[in-house]
Parts: structure tokens; sequence; C-alpha cells
């Protein structure tokens, strides 16, 4: 049961990203993803024009005239939702925190699934699995894992993208969907990427704060490491070390977005904005691009 506080902001958050739902993710995240194959429909009367490999023979044999096989797309799928709970989510410069719009995009995400009348399950990581809920059906069942995302409290602060990949490889038997929400502030989880995607349809999703890409000036600073703890002074009134802070960090941009190229895993950043519409517009724009593929 959900204390009414906690149904208070769950409840906001429903209704917050029902509305960004229904205006540009109704259909679109149906015609991103196929199901898992063909399955047996129905047998059917030949008429001419039928392709001759779908006939029935053992129909055909018993009732002396030609039937063929009828099949329909199997549509159910599994969306698995990974999203990073290291202490670097709860950075936020504005009026959001980077773990917030993951619970945002976690609630838009499995909304989406249940239109459509797949499965959705979450798993929660630091640099262990800190929780799994196994996917299920439903808006009560989304409702928990929006909670779980708000409101779990994680045992440990740092970051290992490598475990939580290849425990969701172990724990997934049929082919499905996972978006892995993050920041990325992680090494050498290249080769579990690489493994999961041979089995799986793999989407990362990155969560950036807009002054982890520039700084104002605002005299001196102290910044701290939330995974380690450690310190640094610095002048932000420095213009050459503003300058030099943006480039380092257009740098690791960079070098991000075409490590995940390299590895063929779709790939999306996100930038923190005041409106969660302006901060998803580039996941409903690659939701829109991946339609258009998948449908040709």
């Amino acid at each position: 049961m959900m204390d009414k506080e906690v149904l208070k902001t769950v409840s906001r958050i429903e209704l917050s990203v029902r509305g960004s739902l229904d205006a540009v993710m109704a259909g679109v995240y149906h015609s991103s993803f196929k199901g898992n194959g063909m399955e047996f429909s129905e047998v059917r009367e030949y008429v001419p024009g039928d392709d001759v490999r779908s006939i029935d023979w053992n129909v055909t044999a018993r009732m002396g005239t030609p039937y063929i096989k009828k099949f329909v797309e199997e549509r159910e799928l599994t969306l698995m939702l990974m999203v990073d709970a290291s202490s670097s989510s709860e950075f936020g410069s504005g009026s959001q925190m980077k773990g917030e719009l993951m619970a945002n995009l976690t609630a838009l995400l499995a909304f989406a699934a249940i239109r459509n009348n797949d499965k959705v399950g979450l798993l929660i990581f630091t640099d262990q699995v800190e929780l799994f809920i196994p996917p299920g059906k439903g808006r009560k069942h989304v409702l928990r894992l929006i909670r779980e995302v708000l409101y779990f409290k994680p045992t440990h602060v740092k970051t290992n993208l490598e475990i939580a990949l290849e425990y969701v490889g172990g724990i997934l038997n049929r082919r499905s969907m996972v978006v892995v929400l993050s920041d990325f502030l992680d090494t050498g989880y290249d080769r579990a990427f690489k493994v999961l995607r041979k089995r799986h349809d793999v989407l990362a999703v990155s969560v950036v704060d807009p002054r982890e890409t520039e700084l104002p000036s605002v005299g001196l600073v102290e910044f701290e490491d939330p995974e380690t703890g450690e310190t640094l002074l610095v002048d932000t009134g420095d213009a050459a070390f503003r300058e030099a802070f943006m480039r380092e960090a257009k740098k690791q941009g960079r070098q991000t977005k075409e490590l995940f190229e390299r590895m063929s895993v779709d790939y999306v950043r996100l930038m923190i904005r005041d409106e969660f519409k302006d901060s998803v517009s580039p996941l409903i724009e690659h939701f829109r691009r991946r339609a258009k593929a998948v449908n040709r």
C-alpha cells in the first residue's frame, strides 16, 4: 500500500506524462518496435494469388481442396527499464535532478508499454543490482514501478553498468526491449552492451544536467564527486577554466556517443530542461525516426 503523500506524488507524475503520452507518444512507441515474430492464427481456403509456401498440406489432404495457414504478428513485447540510482543521479542545478527526470521517463515509457499490452519490468542499479521487479502488466504494476524509482533508497553510491547489464542478460529469456537510463559516468561496460544487444533490442538514454556541460561565472565553488566524495575548489570566474571545462565536457559527450555507435547500440542524449516535454523531445524524435525505418 502507498501512503497518501507517495500516492499523490505518483499520481501527479502519471498526469504529467499522460499528457505528453497522449500528445506525442500515441502510436510512436507501437510502430517503433516489432513483435517477437509471427504466430499461427487460422487456416482458410486457398485463393489464386496466395503464397503456395503457406499451404497446410495436412488440412489440404483432409479437406480435398487447398488450404493455407494464416499468421499474425506476435505483438506482445517485454520492456525492461534499467535505472541508474548511483549518487550522481541526485545532481541537479535547476528544479529537477537527474534521478527525477529518469523517474518521469520510466513513467512515460511504462505507460506507453501497457497501452500496447506489453509487459514492463524494472531494474534499479548502482554498482550492484539494488532492486528487480519482474515484467508485468496493468496500471497498478506501472504505479509500483514509478513509486520505486522515486522513493527507493539504494545501499551503494557508485556505478557499475557491467554488473547490471550482465544481470539483465541472464534473466530475460525471450527477446526484449531494454532501455538503460543513466548518465553513463562509468567505464568498461562496452563488452556487456555488445553481449546484451546480440539477443535484445537495446537503447541507451543518457541524462545530462546543463551544469555538467557549461559553468556560469559565480566565483569560487567547491565541487564534490558524489560517488567518491573527492572535492575540488575552482574559480569559475576564470574564463580560461570555464572554456577548458566546456571543451572537456564536449569531448566526453562525443566519446560516449562514438562508443555506442561502435557497439551498434541506439543512443539518445537528453539535457534537463525546465519543461518535461522539452527534456524528452530528442527521445520522441528518436522513436519517430525508428518507426519510419522499421515500417519501410
